[in-house]
């Protein structure tokens, strides 16, 4: 038998290589298309959720058109997987149908100012990329989901002006990366979790027009880069704790119509030199407003803030871009 030539074993090495090469680009092709697939029916089941879209926004959401330049979505770059879905302000009605789930790649969701109605679907607790969820004024109902926890990577989480009930999940305290919590004008009850105390990057803390009840826990004198503490109009009981008189970060505090007591320590304002709100009306304080708040050069009200909260749940007419709503919601 005459010995294989050098040469042919070279090609037939080759071959093989260039042909395993073609084999794993395709299923690279297969496994994206099928990814693609998975977050364009997730869409599609979004939009069959939808019983009404007066501005036919979703009309684009059709098969002649590719789901990443559907009306509202973005997509990123690399493997086309869906990333954000804006649609504030459209005044869509309907349920978010829990297939929301499946955009494993999503990190921005708003749908804050429409009328969806129902309940937050527990799938949305699934999105680990989720970094904003923004859904405040609409009319869900239901408990907050506490598995919202597993969205570690959440920066801002935004459900006020709804009707959501039950308690604060103690669970949202591992939101490390939290900066904006905002809860209000909800039914929420229970107390305000001292777990919130752990989320270090918190900046704003809005529970306002609520039903909490209990004391304000100390913990959250560890938030040092709280600027807005906002928690009026509750059924909140006792006394400040002494560590929240000393962040001095804080811009907004608002704890008016509640049954808090005792009296405000005499350096306030020392403490709080950055204060440009202050409410403590309708609570059960005793003693003489401290001599030191004249050292608060920047502090332009002392009122409740819960009527323009009202106010603005009601209308988001011009107030809306007002640095003072930013605050609140």
């Amino acid at each position: 038998m005459e010995p294989l030539n050098l040469s042919f074993l070279k090609l037939t090495s080759s071959c093989r290589l260039f042909f395993a090469c073609v084999m794993f680009l395709t299923c690279i092709s297969l496994v994206s298309s099928a990814s693609n697939m998975t977050d364009k029916l997730a869409l599609l089941a979004f939009k069959a959720g939808i019983t009404e879209d007066p501005y036919g926004v979703l009309s684009s959401w059709n098969h002649t058109t590719h789901h990443c330049r559907w009306y509202g979505v973005t997509c990123g770059r690399r493997h086309s997987r869906v990333t954000g879905l804006d649609l504030q302000d459209l005044k869509l009605s309907g349920s978010i149908s829990p297939h929301i789930g499946n955009l494993s790649f999503l990190r921005v969701l708003m749908l804050n100012n429409n009328s969806f109605c129902h309940e937050i679907p527990q799938q949305v607790g699934h999105l680990h990329s989720l970094r904003v969820l923004q859904l405040f004024d609409n009319t869900l109902e239901g408990k907050i989901p506490r598995n919202l926890s597993g969205c570690a990577r959440l920066t801002r989480l935004r459900l006020g002006c709804n009707r959501l009930v039950g308690e604060i999940p103690v669970e949202f305290g591992s939101l490390l990366e939290l900066q904006y919590l905002s809860l209000p004008k909800n039914h929420l009850t229970g107390t305000v979790p001292s777990s919130i105390g752990n989320m270090s990057s918190l900046e704003i803390l809005s529970l306002a027009l609520n039903e909490l009840s209990g004391k304000i826990p100390s913990a959250l004198g560890k938030l040092t880069k709280l600027k807005s503490l906002a928690v009026g109009l509750n059924r909140l009981s006792g006394t400040i704790p002494p560590s929240i008189f000393n962040l001095s970060s804080v811009t907004l505090f608002d704890i008016g119509v509640n049954q808090i007591e005792g009296t405000l320590p005499a350096n306030i304002g020392f403490t709080l030199p950055n204060i440009e709100i202050f409410s403590i009306s309708s609570n059960r304080f005793t003693g003489a407003i401290p001599w030191s708040i004249s050292n608060a050069t920047t502090l332009e009200s002392a009122t409740s803030q819960f009527e323009q909260t009202l106010r603005e749940c009601a209308s988001f007419g011009p107030l809306k871009q007002a640095q003072s709503m930013e605050l609140w919601f």
